[in-house]
């Protein structure tokens, strides 16, 4: 018998062990009869209130201690459960539940799981919630938020891929707006909210995992993620703008309906504050789609960044303390003279830094630099000159080749981007705007070149690139750069054809503090401009 259906049958388990190591804790435990709860539907039903209050509060990004979840159980079960307890026992219930039941008293939890490629049973961490230090009102507690795990424990019954989630729930929505059923609708856009929200806090999860440590955090992790946002960030936000244009035109109707015919019925008026809700939820999705592309941006230049510190690290020269030091000053005394030598580095500290008022008022003279006078030998090493100035033009081509794949990332996401909109990413994440302008001088350059080409039809150039002859000289050119972007990102193979032009409709745009070769600050000015991207078949990304 073929069992290769079996191969991943440890990554199917992690959702069973959610729940095995839940109700594991929760079986058989005689706290739950001291409050009233005997039968196991009972508490189980209790245990997911209390996992979807801390959802909607981790959601909320509000504070969630053991007091909230305690007034929480107290009402829940005035209005529901009907148990004969008070709001001291609810607490000590929610102490319980969020102690014993979902943390295990403080104990890591592992599920074992037999891999059948390995022939072995494999541990899987699960943990439910998180948690964190807080100060309310100076006294300090403890607020609970929940993990990976814990999201998808809840979401696990939807039984569909992350990426298909937003999508889907995004044509319910458009199916329920057009027939008018606005009450499904707001629940619809709240849990297309909902799931962005949840998008950023991985992205924020993952970024504090890669700088703990970066080896654990897997590419397999970190590709998925990062084409996941690829995917999500195509769509939706044309979507979501062209649906809150609909709501308000509705909206506007109710209100003309209103001013020139007659009162709004009851029922029209619940259908009108359910679009009102609709349109503040589509504009939070929006700016939750925002941040959702920074994160992307803030993800890849901290794992790029965490990784290349690792390899860093493997040329650092380690030795054993015991070996090398200590028991060579038992062997020799007299090399405690020297010991200072060696420990004085381990207690070098940063150098206290202060203003000095006097120094900001004083007149600033120009600093000229002082002429040496004494002779200085000077080598003229051909082969060296050479090579630093390759290196200085390579350096400055992969700044270049960043520009433009910032550029392409930011209009594949949409299908189409202007430069207003890039410009008003940049304000808010310095880490986007170093890459994708490290100097004017380069970022005019690669919008000139664009410019000046207006259509660049990959197909042609890399036609045109098999059949021309390469000079050897280390030098900028836009379609050889492009090549070499889409060949190594496996994100851009599906981009045919990219078209810039002129935005003439539009207004100027000014791009502020921004920094030149002398390292001067400048402001730069300029038309705007449409970047399309389209992918085979000669449709738009």
């Amino acid at each position: 018998m073929d069992l290769i259906f079996l191969d991943v049958q440890h990554i199917r388990m992690k959702k069973i062990g959610a729940y095995a190591l839940l109700f594991r804790n929760s079986i058989a435990k005689g706290t739950w009869k001291r409050y009233g709860f005997e039968e196991g539907y009972e508490q189980d039903n209790l245990i997911f209130s209390v996992l979807l209050y801390i959802m909607e509060q981790s959601l909320k990004e509000e504070l969630c201690t053991i007091d909230h979840i305690a007034v929480f159980i107290d009402e829940v079960n005035n209005l529901h459960f009907k148990k004969g307890i008070s709001y001291e026992e609810c607490r000590e219930l929610s102490e319980f539940i969020v102690n014993t039941i979902l943390c295990d008293e403080g104990n890591a939890m592992y599920f074992k799981a037999y891999n059948f490629k390995e022939g072995q049973y494999k541990d899987i961490n699960i943990s439910f919630i998180r948690n964190k230090m807080e100060y309310i009102e100076g006294v300090r507690r403890v607020s609970y938020s929940l993990t990976d795990d814990g999201y998808s424990l809840l979401l696990s019954t939807l039984e569909i891929e992350e990426n298909l989630k937003i999508t889907i729930h995004e044509i319910v929505f458009k199916m329920h707006l057009e027939k008018a059923s606005y009450d499904k609708a707001v629940d619809d856009i709240k849990n297309i909210f909902n799931m962005l929200r949840i998008r950023v806090q991985s992205m924020e999860d993952a970024i504090r995992k890669i700088r703990e440590n970066p080896l654990a955090y897997s590419t397999e992790e970190y590709k998925a993620m990062m084409s996941g946002n690829l995917e999500l960030l195509s769509s939706t936000k044309k979507q979501f703008i062209i649906h809150r244009e609909t709501v308000n035109e509705k909206i506007n109707e109710f209100i003309e309906h209103d001013i020139h015919i007659k009162e709004l019925t009851k029922e029209e008026e619940e259908n009108l504050n359910n679009l009102k809700i609709i349109e503040k939820y589509l504009s939070r999705t929006i700016d939750e789609d925002q941040r959702v592309l920074k994160k992307h941006f803030d993800l890849k230049e901290v794992y790029g960044k965490e990784l290349e510190n690792i390899s860093k690290m493997s040329l650092i020269e380690r030795f054993n303390f015991r070996t090398e030091v200590y028991d060579k000053i038992l062997d020799n005394p007299n090399k405690l003279e020297d010991i200072d030598i060696f420990l004085r580095p381990l207690f070098r500290m940063q150098q206290r830094k202060f203003y000095n008022i006097n120094k900001a008022l004083e007149y600033q003279k120009v600093i000229r630099k002082v002429e040496i006078e004494e002779d200085e030998e000077l080598s003229f090493d051909e082969k060296a000159l050479t090579e630093a100035e390759n290196k200085k033009k390579l350096e400055r081509l992969e700044k270049y080749k960043g520009v433009i794949e910032v550029v392409l990332e930011l209009a594949i996401t949409r299908g189409k981007i202007t430069l207003g909109e890039i410009n008003s990413l940049i304000k808010e994440s310095q880490v986007l705007m170093n890459t994708l302008i490290p100097t004017v001088e380069i970022f005019r350059e690669v919008i000139i070149e664009l410019l000046k080409n207006r259509t660049i039809d990959i197909a042609e150039i890399r036609e045109e690139r098999k059949n021309s002859v390469e000079s050897g000289e280390i030098e900028f050119q836009l379609n050889k750069s492009i090549l070499e972007i889409i060949d190594a990102n496996s994100s851009f193979k599906k981009i045919a054809k990219i078209t810039v032009e002129k935005a003439l409709d539009n207004e100027d745009v000014k791009l502020e503090g921004l920094l030149n070769e002398n390292g001067d600050i400048k402001n730069f000015i300029c038309s705007d401009i449409s970047i399309e991207i389209k992918k085979s078949g000669g449709l738009t990304l």
